[in-house]
């Protein structure tokens, strides 16, 4: 990203805090942590989960089960003939008939949650299904919105929307920027 075009929107603490806030809508939201399985979509979304779910832990004294998911044979938006790189899916519990809340760090068009969820259907039948991502950027072209939200940020098309966590990158933090003309 261009320096001089990025911006940044959270900072390390606004997105401590905005995860923070986001467990409590959660648990508030489903009566505690009982009956709860908490999914990441690969790559962020997967540490984001562990992240709420060590919070919650910490709020309710109640371990929430945490997988990780891979999308990328059930995307519809891939280009050109290039194979999606094949990461674990690993979701440590029976989801059926439990309420399963995906995670993913940015929504935008929608098309990476109704991949989720077709993925999500081939290890069973939840009771429902919640989405909980640390930014919304709008522009959707699918009928999907999220149930927790940690800040919406109105973007353009030509604009990307950087997610950086202490896990993969080494800080916390998210920036905005625009694309660059290629």
């Amino acid at each position: 990203m261009d320096g001089s075009a990025t911006r940044k929107i959270l900072t390390n603490d606004e997105v401590r805090r905005a995860l923070t806030r986001i467990a409590h809508e959660i648990l508030e939201r489903n009566g505690g942590a009982e009956g709860l399985v908490l999914v990441g979509m690969h790559t962020r979304g997967v540490p984001i989960a562990q992240r709420l779910a060590e919070l919650m832990d910490d709020f309710e004294g109640d371990s929430v089960p945490t997988g990780a998911l891979d999308i990328g044979l059930y995307r519809d938006d891939t280009t050109g003939g290039s194979r999606p790189m094949m990461r674990l899916t690993e979701i440590p519990v029976d989801i059926q008939n439990r309420a399963v809340v995906l995670v993913d760090d940015v929504l935008f068009t929608g098309r990476s949650i109704r991949a989720a969820m077709d993925a999500l259907n081939d290890f069973g039948r939840p009771s429902q299904i919640q989405l909980a991502v640390l930014v919304d950027r709008g522009h959707r072209e699918l009928p999907i919105r999220a149930d927790y939200v940690g800040k919406n940020v109105p973007t353009s098309r030509d604009e990307d929307v950087d997610v950086r966590l202490i896990e993969i990158d080494g800080v916390d933090e998210v920036l905005i920027s625009r694309k660059e003309n290629l």
